[in-house]
């Protein structure tokens, strides 16, 4: 009988910087000794650059186009520490479904056998979670995860991308979908940031996994084409990563989330533009107080 895999999406809004807490959670996964697999599900397919020094690998779908006959080494890569790197790919720009990538790739590697022979202990898929609905909601939609985080910064549109996913994770929670795991907040440098993102997962019932502070230790390893975790194995920023990875592999309860509808999430949202006004000027307004 074969091992069971741990599964792990991780969704979040684009440009809130899934994909580089994605890639250093799988590096400081790799360091903890477990085999390690990285599925970019993206378009982009920028997924697990700062695994392999910056450079892009051929993706699924644009290897089944030029292709008859794929094998698992056309589309699978080895990156830092032996992680195994996988992009799922897009369609040709202006034809079909982003989301399509996902669902043909995760069929072609189950085709191929791929998880079994390279005997993985985590599989992270990096998922866009800005629209939560065909190919990107695979990972919630057929279980395939076993459990889901979201990356959230305190700003209004990375939670709004936040609570949508809460949404999808509900629906599909009755039918054996993935549920959730927690909120991993990101770029939390402000006191007022880590009181929003607190509120937030307070009033949709989840939890803050792990708070992630703004570094230029991260940006100074992305121009390298690294991990911070690989860059600066010893920084302060390196070792936040590995108590997020720790913590992560170490969830074995998710929830269902309880998202706000959108006429809760403004109003929520009011209420804190106007907290937020009386800290800068100390004129309280509106529904500042009730906060």
């Amino acid at each position: 009988m074969s091992k069971k895999i741990k599964q792990i999406a991780i969704y979040g809004k684009g440009g809130i910087g899934k994909s580089t807490t994605t890639s250093n959670i799988s590096a400081a996964l790799s360091k903890l000794g477990l085999k390690v697999m990285q599925f970019g599900c993206d378009p982009k397919a920028d997924s697990t650059n700062t695994l392999r020094g910056g450079t892009y690998i051929p993706t699924v779908l644009d290897t089944l186009r030029e292709k008859t006959q794929v094998k698992a080494e056309d589309v699978i890569f080895k990156g830092f520490n032996g992680i195994y790197c996988v992009e799922a790919g897009g369609p040709a720009p202006g034809v079909g479904c982003a989301g399509r990538g996902i669902i043909t790739a995760v069929q072609l590697l189950k085709q191929l056998k791929v998880y079994e022979e390279l005997d993985l202990d985590v599989i992270i898929y990096d998922v866009l979670g800005d629209v939560v609905c065909g190919g990107f909601a695979v990972p919630i939609r057929e279980g395939i995860a076993e459990h889901v985080f979201t990356v959230s910064s305190a700003d209004f549109m990375a939670v709004y991308a936040a609570n949508n996913l809460f949404k999808g994770i509900k629906k599909y929670s009755n039918s054996g979908g993935a549920l959730l795991g927690g909120l991993i907040a990101n770029s939390i440098n402000a006191p007022y940031a880590k009181d929003i993102v607190d509120d937030f997962v307070d009033r949709t019932q989840t939890r803050v996994v792990e708070y992630i502070p703004r570094s230029v230790t991260v940006t100074q390893a992305e121009l390298q084409g690294k991990t911070a975790v690989e860059a600066s194995p010893n920084s302060e920023q390196a070792k936040i990563y590995g108590k997020l990875a720790q913590k992560i592999i170490d969830t074995t309860e998710s929830k269902v989330p309880s998202p706000l509808d959108t006429s809760e999430l403004r109003e929520w949202a009011a209420k804190w533009a106007d907290h937020l006004l009386a800290l800068e000027t100390g004129e309280v307004r509106g529904k500042a107080a009730a906060i």
